[in-house]
C-alpha cells in the first residue's frame, strides 16, 4: 500500500465540546466523512501532489484514509494556536520526501508554517547527506538546500486561530491526505 497521490488541507472549528470542535475543524478541511488513520512522515517516491478538490473527488464517504495530521485545541479565550504540516520533496522523484507536523501556541500562520517547512526540509536534507548548521536562520538554510539542488520543493499548509472569546473550544487542523 503505497500512496500515489497526496493533497493538503486545513480547517478550524469551534464548539462548547472539544471533540465537536475537532469534528468542525475536520469538516472545514473537507475530511470529516472519512476514517482517518494517522501515519508518520514519509512522502512516497513517485507520488503526485494534487489539489484538495481533485483529492476529495477520489475519496468515498466512510473510506479509511491515511494522513499526516497536526491538530491543536484551546478553550482559553483569545489564545493564538496553530497547526501546520510542512512538505519537502527531493529533486529525484524516485526518492522519498518528508512531511512534518507542528502545532504551537502564540505563533502566526507564517511562523508556524516556516517552522514545519524547515523541519521537513531538514529531515530530508539529513537523509540526502546534506549537512546544514542548526544555528543558521531558516532563510540561510533554504539557500543551502537550493544550491545543493537535491531538494526541489518545500511548502506548508497552516491553520491558526484565536481561542473563542466565550471560552468555547477552538481546534485547528492541517493535514496531508494520502490516496492509494
Amino acid at each position: 500500500m503505497v500512496p500515489k497521490m497526496v493533497f493538503l488541507t486545513k480547517g478550524v472549528g469551534r464548539h462548547k465540546e472539544k471533540l465537536a470542535s475537532f469534528e468542525e475543524a475536520l469538516r472545514a478541511a473537507g475530511i470529516a466523512p472519512y476514517n482517518l488513520v494517522r501515519v508518520s512522515s514519509i512522502f512516497p517516491p513517485n507520488c503526485k501532489l494534487i489539489s484538495r478538490n481533485e483529492g476529495l473527488k477520489r475519496l468515498k464517504f466512510g473510506q479509511i484514509v491515511f494522513c499526516v495530521i497536526s491538530d491543536n485545541s484551546t478553550n482559553e479565550p483569545n489564545r493564538l494556536l496553530a497547526s501546520s504540516v510542512g512538505l519537502a520533496l527531493p529533486a529525484d522523484k524516485t526518492k522519498f520526501g518528508y512531511v512534518s507536523e507542528h502545532h504551537s501556541y502564540g505563533q502566526t500562520d507564517e511562523v508556524a508554517g516556516e517552522y514545519a517547512e524547515d523541519l521537513a526540509a531538514d529531515m530530508l536534507a539529513t537523509t540526502l547527506g546534506i549537512s546544514v548548521g542548526e544555528d543558521l536562520h531558516y532563510d540561510e538554510r533554504r539557500e543551502i538546500w537550493k544550491m545543493n539542488k537535491e531538494i526541489v520543493r518545500t511548502m506548508n499548509i497552516t491553520q491558526s486561530a484565536q481561542g473563542s472569546k466565550r471560552g468555547d473550544w477552538t481546534t485547528v487542523v492541517a493535514c496531508a491526505v494520502m490516496i492509494l
